[in-house]
């Protein structure tokens, strides 16, 4: 596990900043009518003004500065004029902004309009597995247990965990070691490190796990056709505990 000296958090926490507000300004222009194409421009606009770059343009040929996923697309939704959200719809938004040669990496799932309680309750499990999976986790602990804090919390609300996908280290790259499953038992995974930053993100779909990936070899979508939610926050470990470097300002989870 990658441990960061203090002057490469102070650049990490302005890359999860702007990340976070890039998030909170991406909320607010979520309504029906609205393309993907144009949210995803609107959030290039404000990342380049707040200081920082939309890490994923251009990321292994990635044509987007935004990955924008409406209902079945689990993830690497590629924004486009054809997309127009619409009432009943849920969209994940995902943002890694670069700033200074660092990384911040978060998601969140909106719902567009009224949804059906089915998609607002998969939305809101899947930011409790978040939350579940970091509940008194600490230095010292194995992974294992953030991974099976999500999987029960998902499978015991009816729903499944992705398992092709997982999250990741981060810090000058965009994705570092170690991977970061959202299943799996207590006992497994690296043992976390002091100053070790990890994007966390649980992928949950509403029917079952498998999922497959459309033709142009970046969306991937659940195969039963069901929604699925993606929540995703950046965290360091410290001394003083574990920071969420994304988090809302106005959420009602506090940094422990």
């Amino acid at each position: 596990m990658i441990q960061k000296t203090p002057a490469e958090i102070v650049l990490i926490k302005k890359a999860c900043e702007i990340t976070r507000d890039a998030l909170v300004y991406a909320k607010t222009l979520v309504r029906p009518g609205i393309s993907t194409y144009d949210l995803d421009k609107s959030i290039e606009k404000f990342i380049i003004e707040s200081g920082g770059s939309p890490a994923c343009l251009g990321y292994e040929g990635y044509p987007a500065a935004t990955c924008i996923s409406v209902n079945e697309m689990v993830v690497h939704g590629i924004p486009s004029k054809d997309i127009v959200l619409k009432e009943g719809d849920i969209v994940s938004i995902d943002i890694v902004v670069a700033y200074k040669g660092y990384h911040g990496d978060a998601a969140r799932t909106y719902p567009v309009g009224s949804v059906s309680e089915e998609k607002e309750k998969l939305m809101r499990v899947t930011k409790e597995c978040f939350f579940k999976g970091i509940e008194n986790l600490r230095i010292g602990d194995r992974l294992g247990k953030l991974s099976h804090a999500i999987q029960a919390h998902a499978e015991g609300n009816g729903f499944s965990v992705v398992r092709e996908l997982c999250g990741h280290g981060i810090g000058r790259k965009m994705h570092e070691a170690p991977s970061v499953l959202n299943y799996g038992k207590e006992t497994d995974g690296p043992v976390i490190s002091e100053n070790a930053v990890l994007a966390i993100e649980p992928m949950i779909n509403a029917g079952k796990k498998e999922i497959g990936m459309l033709s142009d070899g970046w969306g991937i979508v659940t195969r039963d056709k069901k929604p699925s939610a993606h929540y995703e926050n950046t965290v360091l470990f410290s001394r003083s505990g574990l920071e969420i470097l994304t988090l809302e300002k106005d959420d009602e989870h506090q940094n422990r």
